[in-house]
């Protein structure tokens, strides 16, 4: 395996991207919907999706509690 492959950053950043992506495409399909039920849906996927974004963020920054090891809370 490459050194690349070991980081998780590496990962991290690929997924964000990714549901960036769907986040974007999901919010320019809102445009083209008439139906006011899947405008709603694909609405709150978006959301959902980027508050996956943002997991996978304070992941890499360790904003949260649950990201930091034991040796980070000492």
């Amino acid at each position: 395996m490459e050194a690349e492959d070991r980081n998780p950053r590496h990962h991290t950043q690929n997924m964000q991207q990714r549901l960036q992506e769907l986040i974007d495409h999901l919010r320019q399909d809102i445009a083209t919907i008439d139906e006011p039920q899947l405008k709603a849906m694909f609405e709150t996927s978006a959301e959902v999706l980027t508050g996956l974004v943002k997991a996978f963020r304070d992941y890499e920054e360790k904003n949260e509690p649950a990201w930091r090891s034991q040796s980070d809370a000492r």
